[in-house]
């Protein structure tokens, strides 16, 4: 989901973020007022009185209501928002969740501005896929954020290393040299199943196949147990856990302590590792996650948010003209540059080149991919079978048999069984 992917990437601008409730502009006195929720951490005051001023003062008849929202049971309170007479204009909404959203019969469909006005051709996939359900632009991309190769320069350079590697080949022979003299190679927990996707990926697989509400779950394709065996290989050349994911012990609490030469983390959690061990300042670099071959880095999972109209608003029109404001070329550059974000197009990346992090950031997200564009996706990842399938393998259980008993399990949950 959106929040998992951006625990890292937030972390830099958290302090910063709203945390009332509400950011009403007290310039405008608009004849329309324009409702706006944002959740909590996705834009800082900075940003948002700049936006805020800026439209308003193009748009005299409007005024800008920002309601700040938490992440946590966000899910029931906008479908009790989209069945009800009184929805807001505009809601942000993790990439990921449009879906479910969609279902609920409630959203304004932009395909036409996505086309007209906002560029859609040239938008990341992994933010505009997810936010189109069959054939129907319900989602209009805002910023996505993705796992980058987090690694200690010094460790690199004490292990002969000069340069980053640019493929998984090159990655295996670099890490392998890494694992040495007390140190680990990569820290990888046994159960980050995000990872494991991209791998999965970048050899053709899928996590679950199927269209129009007909899914069924894909972990048992060669292609997928191929993705599987490589993240088997390279989480080897660690100690990470093979039963916990990335959060038990948190990754960069132990990379802090200077014995790992790698995680994979957003580059937001770069901060954190500073913040346990500041003797780690300044020694810290990124990489793009390497792929197959050197033409192009591996696929990563794409998080980020959407941004959806309801059809009941009050303010239908004037909510679509701030989303096609928010998702501009003029504004992505800011928020990408004020947040440290990927903006919603490759193009617009060169607002974040002096951010090395981000920069890495952006390489991978141009190969970005979103989770099954399934309305019952959520389910399987608060139930997530996958987790289970990966220690099962790791620990040294037949890969064919575990991956047939998890797409078992995953298709019967998109089934709704």
């Amino acid at each position: 989901m959106k929040n998992r992917i951006l625990t890292g990437a937030i972390a830099l601008v958290s302090s910063v973020a709203l945390g009332g409730c509400g950011y009403l502009s007290p310039s405008a006195a608009g004849d329309e007022t324009v409702t706006v929720w944002l959740m909590k951490g996705s834009a800082s005051t900075e940003f948002l009185d700049k936006f805020t001023t800026a439209y308003e003062a193009e748009h005299t008849s409007v005024q800008l209501d920002i309601k700040i929202q938490e992440w946590g049971g966000i899910g029931p309170k906008v479908l009790s928002a989209l069945k009800g007479n009184e929805p807001p204009d505009i809601i942000e909404v993790g990439n990921t969740q449009v879906a479910q959203y969609a279902e609920s019969g409630g959203l304004r469909d932009l395909t036409l501005e996505s086309m007209r006005d906002l560029g859609s051709e040239d938008w990341l996939p992994g933010l505009a896929e997810p936010g189109s359900i069959n054939g129907a632009q319900y989602g209009i991309p805002w910023y996505a954020a993705n796992r980058v190769v987090i690694y200690n320069k010094d460790l690199f350079a004490q292990a002969g290393i000069d340069s980053p590697p640019k493929n998984r080949e090159q990655w295996i022979e670099d890490t392998e040299l890494l694992d040495s003299d007390g140190n680990q190679g990569i820290y990888l927990a046994g159960q980050n199943w995000y990872v494991l996707a991209g791998f999965i990926w970048d050899e053709g697989g899928e996590l679950a196949e199927g269209d129009d509400g007909d899914w069924v779950g894909a972990l048992d394709s060669p292609e997928a147990l191929r993705g599987m065996e490589f993240y088997k290989k390279l989480q080897a050349l660690g100690a990470g856990p093979k039963n916990a994911d990335e959060e038990n012990p948190p990754q960069t609490d132990v990379f802090a302590r200077g014995d790992v030469a790698q995680i994979i983390s957003t580059p937001g959690g770069a901060a954190l590792i500073e913040q346990a061990n500041p003797e780690l300042k300044g020694k810290l670099g990124y990489f793009p996650i390497p792929g197959k071959t050197t033409k192009k880095p591996g696929a990563v999972f794409t998080g980020g948010s959407d941004l959806i109209v309801p059809e009941k608003a009050d303010h239908r029109s004037a909510g679509i003209d701030v989303v096609k404001a928010l998702a501009s070329e003029k504004w992505q550059r800011e928020l990408a540059l004020t947040m440290s974000y990927v903006p919603n197009k490759p193009k617009l990346a060169g607002a974040i080149e002096s951010q090395e992090g981000t920069a890495a950031m952006a390489k991978g997200a141009a190969q970005g991919r979103a989770t099954p564009n399934s309305a019952q996706w959520a389910q399987v990842e608060a139930e997530n079978p996958i987790k289970p399938y990966m220690t099962a393998v790791l620990e040294g259980r037949d890969p064919a048999d575990a991956a047939k008993a998890a797409s078992e399990r995953i298709s019967s949950i998109l089934a709704g069984s």
